[in-house]
């Protein structure tokens, strides 16, 4: 019986998913065979000799030392797309609140008297509705940096409401790359994208190459009173170069999910307590797609969706299945089938992908791998984890 470790709480659409008659599925389990975690932070105390794979039931992975577990030979997979509509319709809630004076008109109805006859608040409220005056969206500029699964949606939702949407993401995949509207004005550079547009949206991951992304540079090259909108990480936008922008009125606003201490300084930002994804449907779809993953590679040994290896997929074939995981360097595969031939062990099938230092391998063989035959693969060196799937 494979055994599953869940952390946070995980929606019961997803662990339905896993079969009473193969899983146990407890926060309590020891030695489990998987984590399944949503914002619980992990760290190298959680690995146990069991331990094969952690489903993030989200985007994304910084609450999971993933170089760590990559070192240990754990597969980590997240869910991306999964919460995408969720976070589209709180982004496009962001634009409007930044561009008609929502939230300043309620807090000044919410100040009035309850002394107040209907006829005095109808006089009062005409004469004062003039100070929270705003802009349509319409005809604005959307740019958007990372046209990821999200990316994509809020483009297309912007392209409905009447905007001009740039796009800017070098490092797009080709399956998201097909999903892009064609009324998307792709941007060779960020500075392009940002000097255009009246309203910047960040859809990215936090990655060294991203950290503090929005810097003073970059803010320079704003539009006067365009707003910035950031429904990521807070990682990406350098919050003192942030400020300085919306106290020097070089930015009219910054919506975010990720309120600071620092942010609560400033009337123009708009602070939102990290509820992006924070719908049943986004916590429902994440958890039925990491349990998916999960399964699919307990049972199967297919990866989809790891941040930190290659994306596998063998057919099932007649016979039995080893996964051996190694670090990627010459003559490993020579070596494994070596072991095999040795021991008159027929191959029926096979696939072998890497991904930087690491290499995954699904061999089908026709008879039941013994012990002694898993643990002489074991015994290679730079192999990192080897079982009988």
């Amino acid at each position: 019986m494979l055994k599953i470790q869940t952390f946070n709480q995980i929606s019961d659409k997803g662990l339905v998913r896993f079969p009473k008659q193969d899983y146990l599925v407890s926060p309590d389990i020891e030695n489990a065979d998987a984590l399944l975690v949503r914002s619980q932070k992990l760290s190298t105390e959680n690995i146990n000799p069991n331990l094969k794979a952690v489903a993030r039931a989200g985007a994304g992975v910084n609450n999971i030392p993933v170089d760590s577990y990559t070192k240990e030979g754990i597969v980590v997979f997240n869910t991306p797309g999964a919460n995408a509509n969720a976070v589209k319709e709180l982004v496009l809630c962001g634009l409007l609140l930044s561009s008609r004076g929502i939230i300043e008109g309620i807090n000044w109805v919410n100040s009035l008297s309850h002394d107040l006859d209907a006829a005095e608040m109808s006089k009062l409220v005409e004469a004062e509705k003039k100070k929270y005056k705003g802009m349509e969206l319409k005809g604005k500029t959307l740019g958007i940096v990372g046209l990821g699964a999200i990316g994509a949606m809020v483009a297309d939702a912007a392209i409905q409401m009447g905007m001009k949407v740039l796009g800017y993401d070098p490092a797009i995949s080709v399956d998201a790359a097909w999903r892009l509207a064609n009324q998307i004005e792709k941007q060779e550079n960020l500075t392009s994208l940002i000097s255009r547009s009246d309203y910047v949206t960040l859809h990215l991951p936090v990655l060294e190459s991203t950290r503090n992304l929005i810097d003073r540079k970059l803010i320079n090259y704003f539009k006067s009173g365009a707003v910035l909108l950031n429904f990521s990480r807070d990682a990406l936008v350098d919050e003192e170069a942030l400020l300085e922008a919306l106290n020097n009125d070089g930015l009219s606003s910054y919506i975010t999910d990720f309120p600071t201490p620092g942010l609560l300084k400033s009337k123009k930002a708009f602070l939102l307590p990290h509820i992006g994804a924070s719908t049943d449907e986004a916590e429902e779809n994440c958890a039925i797609m990491a349990v998916d993953q999960l399964r699919n590679f307990l049972e199967n040994g297919t990866i989809k969706n790891s941040v930190n290896f290659p994306s596998l997929m063998l057919e099932k074939s007649e016979g039995h299945r080893i996964g051996i995981i190694n670090e990627n360097v010459p003559r490993m595969l020579g070596q494994i089938l070596s072991v095999l031939a040795d021991k008159d062990i027929n191959v029926i099938d096979m696939l072998n992908k890497s991904r930087d230092e690491i290499a995954y391998n699904l061999i089908d063989i026709e008879s039941e791998p013994s012990e002694e035959t898993l643990n002489d693969i074991r015994a290679i060196p730079h192999v990192i984890k080897v079982w009988a799937i």
